[in-house]
């Protein structure tokens, strides 16, 4: 579906088919776009191992710390080719805690072979620091790259999902108290049903959480 066939069946579903409108078009396209990004967080839809921008960050020798693309909310995998070699290692994504009690003095190593990486809300810190450049490659969980702006525009996910998106916008539309469409049992009713299809959001714990792996076996790692 694209962006003209979705707000046709928000008009549809939320009995607003005459002109003027109770909710206008930029408000019902906003909330579209927010249910593309809700979907996308709450399904995790929206896989990248192949757009550069998203997948591919550039490392110089001694960098410890490394800017992530503003769509990774989870990474799913992480490795670091070597420039030099163009050897792959994977990567441990670990968290703060699980270094503090494995290796208490990770922050005062110098540069070496890169084991470790920290995810915080916007970068990626490798521990230790490389002491060479190379390329960090990662398979990551994002949001949509681009807005739904025009009539022809269609929403990333998958086709299959694009008609619940409409339950989100009627949530927001129903929700509004100071509007005359406001009622607050059709807004949860249709909450619910997209919570139903693409799941509840995760908390920021939840979230937190994902962004490491903490090795579960005895291994013994040095820095």
């Amino acid at each position: 579906m694209n962006v003209q066939q979705l707000v046709e069946q928000f008009r549809v579903d939320s009995l607003d088919r005459e002109q003027p409108y109770l909710w206008g078009e930029p408000e019902v396209l906003a909330w579209l776009n927010e249910a593309q990004a809700e979907a996308a967080v709450r399904g995790r839809l929206l896989l990248d191992d192949s757009t550069p921008a998203v997948c591919e960050v550039a490392v110089a020798a001694g960098a410890a710390s490394h800017q992530l693309h503003p769509k990774v909310y989870e990474i799913s995998h992480l490795r670091f080719v070597s420039a030099a070699t163009s050897q792959a290692r994977g990567l441990d994504l670990v968290s703060r805690e699980f270094l503090d009690s494995k290796h208490p003095h990770w922050r005062d190593h110098g540069p070496g072979e890169p084991r470790f990486a920290i995810q915080t809300e916007t970068r990626l810190r490798l521990v230790p620091a490389p002491r060479e450049a190379g390329t960090l490659k990662l398979e990551a969980y994002r949001l949509p790259l681009k807005q739904l702006t025009h009539c022809n525009d269609k929403p990333e996910i998958h086709e299959a999902h694009h008609a619940y998106l409409v339950h989100w916008a009627l949530h927001r539309a129903f929700g509004l108290p100071d509007s005359d469409g406001f009622d607050p049992s059709r807004s949860a009713t249709s909450l619910g049903e997209f919570e139903a299809y693409f799941g509840a959001r995760p908390d920021a714990d939840l979230r937190r959480a994902t962004r490491h792996d903490e090795p579960q076996v005895t291994v013994v790692h040095t820095l």
